[in-house]
């Protein structure tokens, strides 16, 4: 069996196995089945498995890290604390808690990565709705701001996101450098998002609510000194960022592991939090499912994929600088949104380095390339494992929203979001650049 033939159909399979999970099948193992089965195939070789292992090894261990980060943020109150003065300060509107949910998605999202927003701060607030007495039609909107927001603004920072550490790792690029270029993006997407998200739920979010029902926020915090702790990593950890890339350059998972470290030691004082719970609940088959998907997307592109992806690209930089950025990040999220957002970054590195993209627009696309793969999944459940894993949590609550549902969400408030933050990128990088 020829490449051509046997590459698209072991991703299919894959998906498919990724998607279906028959007989409860875990997701890590299935992505390894697609990877096994590609290297039998002929499609990938040993040497495929070293370079792809070398791309995402940093970025996969830096999400593991930011997961026990927020996992142990999470059992000493600091989400509740926060989520209960978000509502309090409300003061009682409804329109006012949809708002400041978005905003707290927002920053839990840009420091925490998607993955670990939708396990803390989807069941947080659910839970703080619950206790508000919402019933689920008016719950819903605020769970798909949670879930959209998830993705659509984890693009702030090269650690905000999965797909942001494998780009940065891919092409080199420095932490200051991708949050200056991003800054006008963000601010133009927080906007869209706040504003799309208002309109489509304009008539189910309710007006006002109950304030007394409410617990205290400072009832929240189960660890006063681990809260403390937690604030003090956070903002070490921003700081630490930004030296790293000028002075240290060591590999990003060190700085988050390093700042999980310090919480796993500290919760040790009053043994409130658990470490080695912590560390069972820590992501690990993503390490297994990100190397499988990543190895059978790498297949993909030995089979002609990556060339014919590089081919669009370049014609896209033939017709000039807005058409590259924009048009590579559309191209990219239809590709996440399609066949998951790991593959379609990892395709979209592949492309752009094969065109040889250089200088400011060049850059421009590879950012273009993370908004693609960061707030393209949207259009589909399929599009992130963030999302699938959402969903996955709301049904465990006794909220179930379809896919025809949310296909119909997705295809109509990401767009505007989508391009609207990819014409901003244009603009910062013609400032910036």
């Amino acid at each position: 069996m020829s490449q051509a033939v046997a590459a698209p159909a072991i991703f299919m399979l894959t998906l498919y196995l990724v998607l279906a999970r028959p007989k409860n099948l875990d997701t890590g193992l299935a992505a390894m089945i697609g990877a096994m089965l590609a290297l039998f195939a002929g499609v990938i070789t040993l040497a495929d498995i070293r370079t792809v292992a070398g791309i995402v090894w940093d970025a996969t261990f830096a999400l593991i890290a930011i997961v026990v980060i927020s996992v142990v943020l999470d059992q000493a109150g600091l989400f509740r604390w926060a989520a209960l003065q978000m509502a309090r300060r409300a003061g009682g509107n409804g329109r006012s808690i949809f708002l400041a949910v978005i905003l707290l998605g927002a920053v839990v999202s840009t420091l925490f990565t998607n993955d670990a927003t939708v396990l803390i701060l989807t069941p947080i607030v659910y839970e703080m709705l619950a206790a508000l007495h919402f019933d689920q039609r008016m719950i819903l909107p605020y769970m798909m701001a949670c879930g959209f927001v998830a993705d659509s603004m984890s693009i702030p920072l090269a650690v905000s996101n999965l797909t942001n550490m494998i780009t940065a790792r891919y092409f080199t690029l420095d932490f200051g450098r991708f949050a200056l270029l991003m800054l006008i993006p963000t601010v133009v997407c927080l906007g869209a998002t706040i504003l799309v998200l208002r309109w489509y739920y304009r008539r189910e979010i309710p007006a006002q609510y109950d304030l007394g029902v409410l617990d205290k926020p400072e009832d929240a915090i189960r660890d006063p000194f681990l809260f403390r702790v937690g604030l003090g990593v956070l903002g070490a950890m921003v700081v630490a960022f930004f030296l790293n890339s000028t002075f240290l350059q060591m590999p990003v998972s060190f700085v988050i592991a390093t700042g999980a470290l310090v919480l796993l030691l500290a919760s040790m004082k009053n043994r409130v939090v658990k470490p080695v719970a912590v560390l069972r609940q820590a992501p690990w088959h993503v390490v297994i499912f990100a190397l499988g998907m990543y190895l059978v997307v790498y297949g993909m592109g030995n089979a002609g994929l990556t060339n014919w992806t590089a081919a669009l690209v370049s014609r896209l930089v033939d017709i000039g600088p807005v058409a590259a950025i924009v048009g590579t990040g559309v191209l990219v999220a239809i590709f996440s949104s399609l066949m998951n957002n790991l593959p379609g970054v990892m395709l979209g590195c592949l492309a752009l380095a094969a065109v040889g993209a250089t200088g400011a627009v060049g850059e421009g696309m590879v950012l273009a390339n993370v908004i693609g793969s960061d707030i393209g999944p949207k259009l589909t459940p399929i599009g992130s494992l963030a999302t699938l894993i959402w969903l996955h949590s709301l049904q465990l609550r006794g909220m179930k929203i379809t896919w025809q549902y949310y296909l119909k969400v997705g295809l109509i408030i990401t767009p505007p979001v989508l391009l609207t933050t990819l014409g901003a990128l244009w603009v910062s990088v013609r400032l910036f650049g």
